[in-house]
């Protein structure tokens, strides 16, 4: 029951937010002391659920109050670690919870979570998402970023095989330089302004440019995080490297999560004013658009292609910062919505078949959709939300962003746009059509050669007639493929959410007020 008074309600909220990441900590902790199968299943479950509860229960609060703010320990401004939730971080609360659930339940479908310390794993992962959305400090934001990345140095080589700690590594180096890069960026700001509380950062860099080229160094260290081209080549590699099931978890939250410091520091630091170096993320998002589906058509395995796709939205994303509108944030915080729900219904779809048939390869399998009709619909549902046809979300979250492109100017810059998301939209729909063409049509298969690990090649052996992708597999893709279609009959009641937390980038008062007072 929420209060007649919004302040009494805000106050009571605000000192539960660090809840948000004390409580997956203590079960990260209590799943390493306590090793039972149904307890670490519970916590790998319950946990992210109850993120997603409050996330819900915050974005309902929002619509009286803007901003609740919370200070650990009562310390005053400027020295307390500040927790703050608004619009926008509690809707990424909501889906980045629903992923998390849904990817950690494949996991345990896979039997995955019986690895070691992956339960706890997973929930450190957690916690680290949750930190990062709710800090409204950019030294804290470093902080979160990395207690969220240590656990996923484990869990990309989950089963050890001499490929995935190969890539491991890989991951490992570019994400330790590139968070180098980001806590000497945040030491610049520090060092400029004598802070990094975002509300006390509030329109400097368009005021100074010290402070501008100091924020440019940490967005730069996010873009490179969030998989921007010419720096997207360690996504496409280290993803499908790695399992399915923890496919799924970083792309619904890895990526997602730099994305979304993109929108917040940005915002705030600029106050409304455009960077002077704004033309250059606006070819970085038409190249990033455009190579990513274009790099899809040459892949053989379906979570490669899937990785570049992540690519290529990355790029749509980045558009609502482009044109800077608030429609246009709208319809690229919609995006990334879409976007987390879409790939999670497909990595987890083609993991299905990966655990079933013992590979990913376009050229070893066939006949799909007569021998696994459900899998051929969860797959068919989230390529249609990719390109952006109905009934399913990719289709408001394209039309969003030609519409708010299209409002906002017509200048050679935002035409340039326009033709970058009609022809990746163009080029994917080519990518998938192969895709479709080659795993679900023809016909179905008699014998079937999985992956070797050691030589990849594997023996070709007879395939049983009831040797199928099982219920228990597809269930997790296929409640992310209904939410996509949920969220296209939704979408007059989603995109009124997501228009106020784009004012909530635009107006900035009450952010500052909160977390300042």
């Amino acid at each position: 029951m929420i209060s007649a008074d919004p302040q009494l309600t805000a106050q009571s909220w605000a000192i539960y937010l660090p809840l948000f990441v004390a409580l997956p900590l203590a079960a990260a902790a209590l799943t390493v002391i306590w090793r039972r199968a149904w307890v670490e299943r519970t916590l790998m479950v319950g946990v992210p659920l109850a993120v997603l509860t409050g996330g819900v229960a915050l974005v309902c609060l929002h619509r009286q109050v803007p901003v609740l703010a919370h200070g650990v320990g009562g310390y005053v401004p400027g020295i307390a670690i500040p927790f703050a939730s608004d619009t926008l971080s509690a809707g990424m609360l909501v889906i980045t919870g629903m992923a998390t659930m849904m990817s950690n339940i494949f996991l345990i479908c896979t039997g995955e979570d019986r690895y070691r310390f992956v339960p706890s794993l997973a929930l450190m992962l957690t916690a680290g998402v949750n930190g990062a959305l709710l800090t409204a400090d950019m030294f804290n934001l470093f902080v979160f970023v990395e207690v969220m990345l240590l656990p996923s140095y484990a869990l990309l080589a989950l089963t050890g095989t001499w490929r995935r700690l190969g890539v491991a590594r890989m991951f490992i180096v570019v994400n330790l330089v590139t968070s180098t890069f980001l806590l000497i960026g945040v030491g610049f700001v520090y060092g400029v302004t004598g802070t990094a509380n975002l509300a006390a950062l509030v329109g400097v860099a368009a005021k100074d440019p010290r402070a501008g080229a100091a924020v440019a160094l940490v967005l730069l260290a996010l873009s490179i995080k969030g998989g921007v081209v010419p720096v997207h080549g360690w996504l496409p590699r280290a993803y499908p490297a790695t399992s399915p099931g923890v496919m799924a978890l970083f792309s619904g939250l890895h990526t997602k999560v730099a994305l979304y410091g993109l929108y917040r520091i940005y915002a705030t630091v600029y106050g409304g004013t455009a960077a002077p170096w704004m033309p250059v993320l606006a070819l970085v998002v038409v190249v990033t658009m455009v190579v990513g589906a274009l790099s899809t058509v040459g892949e053989r395995r379906i979570r490669s292609a899937l990785a570049y796709q992540m690519v290529s939205g990355v790029g749509h994303i980045l558009i609502g910062l482009v044109v800077f509108t608030s429609a246009s944030l709208a319809a690229g915080l919609f995006y990334m919505a879409h976007h987390i729900v879409t790939m999670g219904a497909l990595v987890m779809g083609a993991g299905a078949i990966e655990k079933t048939y013992g590979t990913g390869r376009f050229d070893r399998l066939n006949g799909l959709i007569k021998r696994d009709p459900a899998v051929a619909v969860v797959i068919a549902l989230g390529l249609f939300s990719l390109v952006g046809l109905p009934p399913t979300s990719g289709l408001w979250g394209k039309v969003g962003l030609v519409t708010a492109t299209v409002a906002a100017s017509t200048n050679w810059l935002n035409i340039v746009i326009v033709i970058a998301i009609v022809l990746s939209s163009v080029v994917s729909l080519i990518a998938v059509q192969r895709l479709w063409g080659d795993v679900f049509w023809g016909k179905p298969m008699s014998r079937y050669r999985p992956d070797d690990a050691a030589s990849g090649r594997g023996d070709l052996m007879p395939l049983p007639e009831d040797h199928r992708v099982s219920a228990r597999l597809i269930a997790p893709g296929a409640v992310m493929a209904a939410l996509s279609v949920a969220m296209f009959l939704g979408a007059g009641w989603l995109f009124p959410v997501a228009d106020r937390a784009a004012r909530g980038l635009l107006d900035l008062g009450p952010y500052v007020q909160a977390v300042l007072r």
